[in-house]
């Protein structure tokens, strides 16, 4: 374990031990990668409070000494990013010369140039005089034109039928899963999801003091009859679900699969809400008809540009059945942020009204389905078959130790990788390593990566003497 020697002097305890930190990462005795000793148990070795031990952990990641993470522990970044004033743009920004981690734990779509266009429609909106809701205060639903285009981007990219009415405009898709938590549930109460399932409701859940219920789930994902049984014994209202390429494993419920799940709810009175973040990289021939449309009066539909077309816009949409809480969802709203803000949002319906979204939104998928053949090229059999034709995220399957011990030999090979356990709701879940392909930022700077924790599969096979699961 690491054990400093702090230095005596007038600078409060904690910049001191940040100082030491900051010394051992550039003489090369902490190496990036390392794991540091959990702050209760250096606190008790060197003598001193836990506070002091975790204002020095804040500090020493301010300054980019390290990465903190919830469940996992800390870890030294390395001597790339060990400066006093913390870690410069050059530093965040130099993947591809290798010079700083490789971040691939952000399930954001692969880059595609977007400011020209962005300047364009800006030009535009600003010729017609349409600028002037970006600086107000607007409807709690969001401005009509949005969400007629909305409407019109979910029916030609989506296959789903609504209207601008049906639609409610949010502020991201995270703001949305907070908004119907907090608008079906109270405090205490238990919403049902898959034994694994998207952070950010696990996020959402914690936050607002309810209970997260993980559904068995077989290669399809949820089971139809794991799902009645958690329904009964917990009489929950709401199921939480991603059909398509779920987050993290990637798969994708069959049409039978969709209408035997619509059924249980049925059965049990449960609201379903169906998160399509993905929908649009499956193929457009084969994907299978959204929950929604076979059981339309209890599903809440959510689709966000986030996966798609441009996560800064920090645009959603949800769509109500008729009658089904809207008064509900608006007082959420207005509580949550009064009203969604709207520059992205007039951008975006600028882009739906020229092609330019169709266009942008196309060339994500020609370079995610790049991406899916590098990742298949370099990963082989470790690679879990992802249930569409083109993901921005895939899924190796290991047992939870091989993933914690892969993802820190990853780490010290300058990748990192989503934790193995922040997506794990049961006992039941299936273990693994989800890797975003979408978040380096060139296909060299992938293709490194890519042999990185290929590297660090294959390496812990052979130490270990273990297959991969």
């Amino acid at each position: 374990m690491w054990r400093p020697d702090l230095p005596s002097g007038s600078a409060p305890l904690y910049e001191r031990l940040a100082d030491v930190m900051e010394c051992d990462v550039l003489s090369g005795r902490l190496i990036a990668g390392t794991r540091l000793p959990p702050q209760r148990d250096l606190a008790y070795a060197l003598g001193i409070s836990v506070g002091s031990v975790t204002k020095a952990y804040a500090e020493a990641e301010r300054r980019g000494l390290l990465h903190a993470r919830v469940g996992r522990g800390s870890y030294v970044r390395g001597i790339a990013a060990a400066t006093r004033d913390g870690p410069t743009f050059e530093s965040e920004a130099s993947e591809s010369a290798g010079n700083d981690v490789i971040d691939l734990r952000c399930n954001t779509p692969p880059p595609v140039p977007l400011a020209e266009a962005l300047n364009k429609a800006v030009s535009e909106l600003a010729l017609r005089n349409a600028l002037e809701p970006a600086v107000q205060y607007v409807p709690s639903t969001g401005l009509a034109v949005v969400r007629m285009a909305g409407a019109q981007w979910i029916s030609s990219r989506y296959g789903f039928d609504c209207t601008a009415d049906d639609l409610i405009q949010c502020n991201g898709g995270q703001h949305a899963i907070t908004l119907v938590f907090s608008s079906f549930c109270r405090p205490g109460d238990t919403i049902l999801c898959g034994s694994s399932t998207f952070y950010g409701a696990r996020v959402a859940a914690e936050h607002l003091g309810m209970t997260l219920r993980g559904v068995t789930m077989d290669s399809q994902g949820l089971l139809p009859e794991a799902l009645a049984r958690a329904a009964a014994e917990t009489r929950s209202r709401l199921l939480f679900t991603v059909p398509t390429l779920h987050n993290p494993t990637t798969r994708t419920m069959s049409r039978t699969r969709r209408m035997e799940i619509a059924e249980v709810a049925r059965q049990y009175d449960l609201t379903i809400f169906e998160n399509d973040a993905y929908y649009a990289y499956a193929d457009p021939d084969g994907r299978p008809p959204q929950i929604a449309t076979f059981a339309p009066e209890r599903t809440l539909y959510l689709v966000s540009l986030s996966k798609g077309v441009c996560p800064g816009f920090r645009l959603a949409f949800l769509a109500l059945p008729r009658g089904m809480a809207r008064d509900r969802i608006l007082r959420g709203i207005r509580a949550l942020g009064y009203c969604p803000p709207t520059l992205g949002a007039l951008v975006f319906a600028r882009w739906v009204e020229d092609g330019m979204a169709d266009a942008i939104a196309d060339s994500i998928q020609a370079e995610a389905g790049i991406r899916l053949e590098m990742a298949r090229a370099a990963l082989g059999v470790l690679m879990s078959s992802p249930g569409a034709a083109r993901t921005p995220h895939v899924w190796l399957p290991m047992s939870a130790l091989e993933a914690e011990r892969v993802a820190a030999r990853a780490l010290r090979g300058g990748v990192e990788i989503t934790p193995p356990d922040v997506s794990i709701v049961s006992d039941d879940a299936d273990t693994g390593l989800r890797l975003c392909l979408g978040a380096a930022r060139d296909r060299e700077t992938l293709l490194r990566a890519l042999a990185v924790v290929t590297d660090a599969c294959t390496r812990h096979q052979l130490c270990s003497g273990e297959g991969i699961m």
